[in-house]
């Protein structure tokens, strides 16, 4: 799909709400980002809602389309995505799990013990792209949205301008 589609797509999402933040919890997304850019001296973000209809869309095509599988978007910007699944009983009923908006931030920034700062890159035979995209110096903006899936799963996606994770360059 092209981008031109994407935003269209994305902007009639927004327009019907589905994926949407409200005030608290972008605030927490946008707190959580800027508390690990913090550490490293990145400056803040701030919430994009054109980002926040790319974002939403994108987790509500991995929902229709994809049953939920992890898939990255076709760009451009810079994107992390997390899966939750949901909470099972033994009686085979099934929940949402409840997940805080900065929960899947803080994981992906776990990803901070697999980067060797010195080298420039993650430790041999881990991933720390998810981190290194929250923190990406040169990023501004943010935006997010999710979707809960029909096996009570949820995808969560965060849309970055600029993008990082460009090969040869530090992330700070």
């Amino acid at each position: 799909m092209d981008v031109g589609r994407l935003g269209l797509l994305a902007a009639a999402l927004v327009a019907g709400g589905a994926g949407a933040f409200d005030g608290p919890d972008r605030e927490a997304l946008v707190e959580a980002h800027n508390r690990w850019r913090a550490e490293v001296g990145s400056p803040p973000l701030a919430w994009s809602a054109d980002l926040a209809a790319t974002a939403s869309w994108w987790a509500e095509n991995l929902k229709a389309r994809r049953g939920c599988r992890m898939e990255h978007s076709p760009g451009p910007a810079g994107e992390n995505l997390y899966w939750a699944s949901p909470w099972r009983y033994a009686d085979g009923r099934r929940r949402v799990q409840d997940v805080a908006a900065a929960q899947p931030v803080d994981r992906w920034a776990k990803e901070k013990a697999d980067y060797d700062r010195e080298g420039g890159r993650c430790a041999a035979g881990r991933q720390c792209g998810h981190y290194t995209q929250v923190v990406w110096r040169e990023t501004r903006e943010v935006g997010c949205g999710k979707a809960v899936c029909d096996d009570g799963s949820q995808v969560w996606v965060c849309h970055y301008r600029p993008a990082g994770n460009i090969v040869g360059r530090r992330p700070y």
